[in-house]
């Protein structure tokens, strides 16, 4: 079989409807798009969410709180999951916790929270630390060091 042999399936293209060709084609004179108003004319498009003139859905809702733009939502990481995943001594950072499924992305901001107490020394790098996390890593004899994040 050759390139210029190559036919789509039977049926799977359909040829296109002409229309405005008189009313013995079925779509003559308003060429199927009814008659009158927005939607039989030239680009009738409209724009997502107008309702014809009616205060959209949008508007009509209340409206509740505010979120600042630059504000960085930190993803919790407890510790006693840190334990159960990783062995003693190992070295945790972003790339480790996307591997082990903890994080989704390597670019989410995360900060170590406390729970649980920790047996397992373990070398963690992270942007954020809660004080309790800290203490709790050092205790075990473990490293807690933060690294910058970008804001």
């Amino acid at each position: 079989m050759q390139l210029h042999e190559l036919k789509p399936a039977p049926g799977s293209r359909k040829s296109k409807r002409i229309v405005g060709r008189g009313e013995g084609s079925t779509l003559g004179q308003t060429c199927g798009k009814g008659q009158k108003g927005q939607t039989c004319r030239s680009g009738d498009t409209v724009m997502t969410g107008f309702e014809g003139g009616q205060t959209p859905l949008m508007r009509r809702l209340p409206k509740r709180g505010f979120r600042h733009s630059s504000k960085i939502f930190y993803a919790p990481i407890h510790l006693h999951d840190l334990e159960k995943i990783f062995e003693e001594g190992a070295e945790i950072n972003s790339d480790r916790l996307v591997e082990k499924g903890l994080l989704k992305s390597k670019d989410v901001p995360f900060k170590v929270l406390a729970g649980l107490k920790i047996t397992k020394a373990l070398k963690i790098v992270a942007p954020r630390f809660s004080k309790p996390a800290e203490e709790a890593i050092k205790k075990a004899g473990g490293t807690a060091s933060s690294i910058k994040t970008k804001a």
